[in-house]
């Protein structure tokens, strides 16, 4: 039997909630994968390495800058990808990241609206 909250149950049902929550859950949802992908410190490092440059910077060269294995180095990368804080540019064999300098003014922005 499905237990469904009813007015005898539970007091609050049919009254306005206090506080409603100023965020959608969609936009929760995005800005915890932008968050999610900042709380390691890999891709920490990785993001501050590709910061200091202004333009792209080989994979090749990101795997040198670190003692982890170029598949370890592709799946953060991946990730910061999927986030939204860098892409990359395919050339040959090689990928070619940059940080998007937008969505790290985005993630400002989630951790100011935060405060």
């Amino acid at each position: 039997m499905l237990n469904r909250p009813n007015s005898l149950s539970n007091p609050a049902v049919g009254i306005a909630p206090k506080f409603v929550p100023t965020l959608s859950e969609d936009d929760a949802v995005v800005q915890a994968r932008l968050l999610k992908a900042l709380a390691d410190p890999t891709r920490l490092r990785i993001l501050s390495l590709l910061s200091r440059h202004e333009g792209e910077v080989c994979v090749f060269e990101i795997v040198e800058s670190f003692t982890l294995e170029q598949p370890t180095i592709s799946h953060h990368l991946r990730i910061l990808r999927d986030a939204g804080l860098v892409d990359c540019r395919k050339k040959g064999l090689w990928a070619y990241y940059y940080v998007r300098r937008d969505s790290l003014g985005r993630a400002r922005d989630v951790i100011d609206g935060l405060a």
